[in-house]
């Protein structure tokens, strides 16, 4: 059956579903990556309260029990799908104060008024331009509080490595891999790799996140292209 392309909630549930296949089979290190960020923000709520902006939310499937295990004051959820929202307003139940907003990551960063302890974005960036990567570092840097970061769990090129290369790397990857996702799901997602994915490379996302005016980047965790990044800004 093929989908029409102006049924957004269907596109949402079939897309969904492949991305819950794959990460319920830990393909893109899930596990290990946001564990590292429920820890974080454990010590984050364990010095008092704090309110989180969550960038290219999706469904916040992975993220919610890292808040319920450290509610913050304050959580506000931004993305594009309204399917994804509704999804998320039930994983975020357990959370007292949520907002969810329907909009392009970009354009709400770039015209949010409020300030925020921390900002998250999970899988989200590497759909962007690195133009467009850098104007959102800009704006998550106007939107924290000083001494506040961002956390962004994503895949990133080796350094000196083309798109063209990577993307060779990655599909080969998918293929050979995660043998335990079926077949015709793999080519699905290496479809839609191939077609929209634009990772930076660490020293790249580094360049733009000091441009933006980010003191630091570290690396917290990495499998393969999968990493953790902590962007801190200055007190």
């Amino acid at each position: 059956m093929s989908l029409r392309a102006d049924d957004p909630s269907t596109l949402f549930r079939k897309s969904w579903s492949l991305y819950d296949a794959i990460t319920e089979e830990n393909c893109m290190f899930h596990r290990e990556l946001y564990g590292h960020v429920a820890r974080i923000l454990t010590e984050q709520h364990e010095r008092g309260p704090y309110s989180i902006l969550d960038l290219g939310c999706g469904n916040a499937r992975f993220l919610a029990p890292c808040l319920e295990a450290a509610p913050p004051s304050a959580y506000t959820g931004v993305d594009l799908s309204p399917a994804a929202l509704a999804e998320a307003r039930e994983y975020l139940a357990g959370i007292e104060t949520v907002s969810l907003r329907e909009c392009d990551m970009t354009v709400f960063a770039a015209s949010w008024e409020e300030r925020c302890d921390r900002i998250f974005t999970g899988y989200a960036v590497h759909h962007l331009s690195n133009d467009s990567k850098g104007r959102l570092l800009a704006s998550c840097a106007g939107i924290l509080r000083p001494g506040g970061d961002l956390l962004m769990i994503d895949v990133l090129r080796e350094d000196g490595e083309d798109r063209a290369t990577y993307l060779d790397r990655y599909l080969r990857l998918m293929r050979d891999e995660w043998t335990t996702i079926p077949r015709e799901m793999i080519e699905e997602a290496c479809d839609h790799v191939a077609a929209h994915d634009q990772p930076a490379s660490l020293a790249e996302i580094r360049a733009l996140a000091l441009a933006a005016g980010f003191g630091d980047v570290n690396v917290i965790d990495r499998h393969g292209p999968h990493h953790l990044l902590r962007f801190s800004l200055p007190v």
